[in-house]
């Protein structure tokens, strides 16, 4: 099955309201610096094609329940370098049309503005996640995406089709991304919705982070280390990440933006995941 429910861990955190999931690749070439998939995907920063991918998924939709969404996608983007050649995406989106599906759509690219033209006739919402607008920060937390601006010049083009948009905020990085909430917001601050989380290191991205910013993580993970850990990934102390979320939300809000927060047991409203903003 192509097209499987969405977190079967039944992380502890998660407050997403029920929904599919579809990764179109495997892996992800953007090799995000803070990336959780290294955790279960082998070869993760390397991306593959699925055999048979377009008629089986077709199988698929043809018993799809149309109430229910489809997000793509958590675990690989959907617009990795090669969608540009190969367009893989963009058929999926053309089934996605044929058969009335509701579609949560996530990236950290800006190819999804090829695709308007099949977008603008779905039953969608379109969300791009930037970690900073810095565009010196973003280069060396995410190497191989595009920059922060594209995608949200990108949006920007999606929101004047008529499609609701939202943004991720994530993660924020006390002493390095937090710095830039500000700016970064106000790039965004024409979405319907954002969703922003912390830092949640792993093994495998702790591992990482060290061997790129030694200096901020000499800052960082002391903080770590006296904070919880919850379902294999460290979380800063609860008390220092309720107040960043508090702040984001309070500067969110005051934009006229509805809030939502990933994983942090943290309220959200109306959805932690901009769900909300998708078509019946």
């Amino acid at each position: 099955m192509y097209i499987r429910p969405f977190d079967p861990w039944k992380a502890k955190l998660c407050t997403c309201p029920f929904k599919y999931t579809l990764n179109v690749y495997t892996g992800c070439d953007h090799a995000c610096v803070y990336c959780y998939i290294t955790g279960y995907i082998p070869n993760a920063f390397r991306v593959r094609t699925k055999d048979g991918l377009l008629p089986k998924l077709e199988r698929e939709l043809r018993r799809f329940d149309r109430r229910c969404i489809i997000a793509l996608s958590y675990s690989s983007d959907p617009y990795p370098t090669i969608e540009r050649e190969l367009g893989i995406t963009r058929s999926v989106l053309k089934l996605f049309k044929r058969y009335d599906v509701r579609c949560l759509l996530l990236t950290k690219s800006e190819v999804f503005e090829r695709d308007l033209d099949v977008l603008r006739e779905l039953k969608c919402a379109i969300g791009i996640t930037v970690t900073t607008v810095d565009k010196r920060k973003a280069k060396l937390l995410e190497p191989n995406a595009p920059s922060p601006r594209a995608r949200i010049r990108a949006l920007e083009r999606a929101k004047d089709a008529g499609i609701p948009v939202y943004a991720r905020i994530d993660p924020i990085i006390p002493f390095y991304t937090w710095e830039d909430f500000e700016e970064t917001l106000d790039a965004l601050s024409f979405v319907n919705h954002i969703t922003v989380s912390t830092l949640k290191l792993r093994p495998d991205s702790k591992g990482r982070m060290f061997a790129k910013f030694p200096e901020l993580m000499e800052r960082l993970w002391p903080l770590y280390e006296r904070g919880e850990k919850i379902g294999g990934y460290h979380y800063l102390p609860r008390e220092l990440r309720f107040e960043i979320l508090r702040e984001a939300e309070r500067r969110i809000l005051e934009r006229g933006i509805t809030f939502g927060s990933c994983r942090e047991g943290y309220r959200s409203f109306p959805s932690c995941d901009g769900s909300h903003l998708v078509p019946p």
